[in-house]
């Protein structure tokens, strides 16, 4: 009886102990500043990115949001979405480089936008809509570098970039992978569009697919205790 015992306490701390692995590593996929879609066709026009912030701190609230976007490849006709709470403040720099477009050579660019005013709480997001006019042709990929401000004065550096093939940073940048035109991943970059429709759709279906998993585990431990009655049953 003991030793049924201790079997049975054994498979209860084991499934316990993996679904906090399954909700942690969820929560820990989930808690970086990221952008949506992920990717998107080089030199498409006329679309929008989202960029999902969220506040991880348990006390403290985030209060400054700064996105940096690239001016080595820059996106062209930028425009910020109103923000309930929040004011946006849009800066533009030179370019290096002019680009030249069908409606004329282009010589400045946004390179940064900061949001303050509002609040994400803890355990909260946040999500900030740009619309953009065209996307650059010559890059596979565009970092957008974020700093994000808390209350409390802590600010969280999302800056870090990760080349192909290595482990992800301890705080990366959100990155928008740029397909070759044409292509099959392009054709989906053009259906998903930056929508926040789309992006809650796709966050809801990992996190029902995350709850499968917890509730899977805890039916396995279920039938382990039907198991351990019967037998004391008999």
């Amino acid at each position: 009886m003991s030793s049924t015992r201790t079997a049975l306490r054994r498979a209860g701390l084991g499934t316990v102990l993996a679904a906090s692995a399954v909700l942690t590593a969820a929560g820990v996929a989930s808690a970086h500043v990221t952008v949506h879609p992920d990717s998107y066709a080089k030199g498409a026009t006329d679309g929008a990115l989202t960029f999902r912030v969220p506040d991880e701190s348990d006390t403290a609230s985030t209060t400054k949001v700064q996105l940096f976007l690239p001016t080595d490849h820059p996106l062209l006709g930028v425009l910020v979405s109103p923000h309930d709470g929040w004011t946006a403040k849009v800066t533009d720099t030179k370019l290096r480089t002019p680009v030249k477009t069908d409606d004329g050579t282009i010589t400045d660019a946004v390179s940064e936008i900061t949001w303050t005013g509002g609040r994400i709480a803890p355990g909260q997001y946040e999500d900030f809509d740009v619309a953009f006019g065209q996307l650059p042709d010559d890059t596979a990929r565009l970092p957008f570098k974020t700093l994000q401000t808390y209350s409390d004065g802590k600010v969280v550096r999302w800056i870090e970039e990760t080349a192909p093939g290595d482990e992800e940073p301890e705080n990366p940048a959100p990155v928008l992978k740029l397909t070759p035109a044409g292509g099959s991943s392009s054709a989906a970059a053009k259906t998903s569009t930056a929508t926040p429709e789309a992006s809650a759709s796709d966050s809801t279906a990992r996190g029902l697919g995350v709850a499968g998993l917890v509730v899977g585990v805890l039916g396995l431990a279920a039938g382990a205790l039907a198991v351990v009655r019967s037998r004391r049953t008999r």
